[in-house]
């Protein structure tokens, strides 16, 4: 997807849309990777949502990864097939950079996405001995991905930074810290303002992330590092706050915590 019209190719055929005259080799690059059931040839708020943000935005290629014939089945199976997924985009990701600088290149993954892009990154590494310089992941799925687990997951490691924001912790997305940086919005809860349902909150990591995307929007979503939402409350975490998603530093390391509304726009930095 490329400024207002749209281009579709195989993943493994992916040279095809990198040689596309739509496709500005001299744009940063995002790879957007979705969840458990998603298909984008439906109505996907999540991709809408997302693209929208950065079509404003301007100036960037905007690539989202169709992996609906391998993660709209029974969860478990779809959980199993992010490895074989993330190792297909790896191989494309090895062709892009023939067109497009690395350093310009950006995964985003929700949900399952997040476990996608992370093996692309690892795999990534494995092929070519470099580094996707970003990945972020949005609520990273908790179900087959815990310790002990077949199922290792994104991590950190797996790009020169990986940012992670924890919207559902511990029923559809991860509670634990598997980023470089790691953002829990309203602290480390299941239940997000607003919200009054699992899939609610799940989804609440990518609605944050596309707010901060909009021009003018960067500082919407303020964090500062801590060990609890209540420390944050109490004010006894004095460090200096950086914006959660688009314009996160690249050099954040840690948990970082932050109060946000219940209906967009979300950010209270406004």
């Amino acid at each position: 997807m490329t400024g207002s019209e749209n281009v579709t190719v195989p993943l493994l055929d992916s040279d095809t849309l990198w040689s596309n005259p739509l496709f500005n080799d001299s744009s940063d690059t995002v790879i957007l990777v979705t969840g458990w059931t998603s298909n984008i040839n439906g109505s996907n708020r999540a991709i809408d949502t997302i693209f929208s943000a950065y079509q404003a935005r301007g100036g960037h290629n905007f690539v989202v990864i169709d992996t609906s014939d391998f993660v709209d089945t029974l969860y478990t199976w779809s959980a199993f097939n992010t490895n074989e997924l993330g190792e297909a985009l790896a191989v494309g990701l090895q062709h892009l950079i023939n067109f497009v600088p690395l350093e310009k290149i950006h995964l985003i993954g929700h949900s399952l996405g997040a476990h996608i892009v992370g093996r692309a990154g690892r795999h990534f590494q494995t092929l070519t001995n470099a580094s996707i310089p970003r990945i972020t992941g949005l609520d990273p799925a908790n179900p087959c991905f815990n310790e002990g687990e077949a199922l290792s997951g994104i991590s950190r490691g797996d790009a020169d930074f990986v940012d992670i924001i924890h919207s559902n912790a511990k029923v559809l997305g991860k509670r634990d810290p598997i980023g470089d940086v790691d953002f829990y919005p309203n602290g480390v809860v299941s239940v997000q303002p607003g919200c009054l349902d699992p899939s609610c909150s799940h989804a609440r990591a990518w609605e944050l992330y596309a707010e901060t995307v909009h021009p003018g929007n960067e500082n919407h979503l303020l964090a500062v590092k801590c060990n609890s939402i209540l420390s944050l409350d109490t004010g006894a975490c004095p460090g200096k706050a950086i914006p959660l998603g688009f314009a996160c530093p690249r050099t954040a390391k840690g948990n970082y915590f932050l109060k946000t509304n219940d209906k967009f726009p979300f950010g209270k930095n406004l």
